[in-house]
């Protein structure tokens, strides 16, 4: 059989984006300001999170981190200060029990 014409032909090119650090489906993010004025970024269960500049930031990464999920993102009336010091590998437990 002939190759196909290039108008046809299937393009399997593939650009890599690095996935989300979210292993789970759909987790709560919670968003809002530290002590600091700075705006908060934090997976329920402290699997990620950061510090960001403005709002915008802060909820564009938790929309990526998330899988595009913007109704599991809470903003939080009062502070928020950034807990990295969470044990996933315990909150995975947890969660089995």
């Amino acid at each position: 059989m002939p190759p196909a014409p290039a108008l046809f032909r299937r393009n399997t090119s593939v650009k890599l984006v690095e996935p989300p650090s979210c292993s789970f489906l759909s987790t709560i993010v919670f968003i809002g300001r530290n002590h600091r004025g700075q705006w908060v970024a934090q997976e329920q269960n402290g699997l990620y999170g950061g510090l960001f500049v403005s709002r915008a930031q802060a909820v564009k990464y938790a929309l990526f981190e998330n899988g595009q999920h913007p109704e599991t993102i809470v903003e939080l009336p009062r502070e928020i200060e950034l807990d990295m010091g969470k044990n996933p590998n315990t909150i995975v437990s947890q969660r089995a029990a």
